[in-house]
């Protein structure tokens, strides 16, 4: 499947201009596709063409809407992106919302925090209201006041690492000048 990530406008989110013709979904729930877009001769990955994703790749590209693409003609495929000559778009992906992406940041912060070997409460506290609010059961005032404490907990946490290296640096400048005179 081909993935495009675009704005809550069917503009580009991530680079280029214009807008796309969106799809449309019919009272019975299916989807008449949007139209194609106008032909691009000659398309270069990061240059010129209809850019999208594979699944597997979309994790790089992640924004506000998500559809399924179509592409025809000249196709070319990158590292983590495609570029075609030709495109539309088929249905936009609705599972891809607000709270899909708040809740998938907790996931992903959760797993950072799962690396650390004492990860400050305030984080985890933050993750625990971010989830809340994604499920609708926090405010966003709960929510800043927690993206506050976690920021905080970050500042102390650089602060620490920060005199931690300075301290190496030191101690090690002073071995080496211990050494120089024996």
């Amino acid at each position: 499947m081909i993935l495009k990530v675009l704005d809550t406008d069917g503009t580009p989110y991530h680079g280029g201009r214009g807008a796309w013709s969106l799809p449309t979904k019919n009272a019975d729930g299916t989807w008449t596709p949007g139209d194609w877009m106008p032909e691009i001769a000659n398309p270069v990955l990061c240059e010129c063409g209809y850019h999208g994703c594979e699944d597997a790749q979309v994790i790089a590209w992640l924004g506000p809407t998500l559809y399924e693409m179509e592409a025809r003609g000249t196709t070319i495929r990158g590292d983590d992106k495609l570029v075609a000559s030709e495109a539309r778009l088929l249905r936009r992906i609705e599972t891809w919302n607000d709270r899909t992406a708040r809740l998938f940041a907790v996931w992903c912060a959760r797993q950072a925090l799962a690396l650390v070997p004492h990860p400050d409460p305030r984080s985890i506290a933050a993750c625990d209201v971010a989830e809340r609010f994604a499920n609708g059961q926090a405010t966003r005032e709960e929510l800043a006041a927690a993206g506050a404490a976690a920021g905080a907990a970050a500042g102390a946490a650089a602060w620490a690492a920060a005199w931690a290296a300075a301290w190496a640096a030191q101690w090690s400048r002073l071995r080496e000048m211990l050494e120089l005179t024996q």
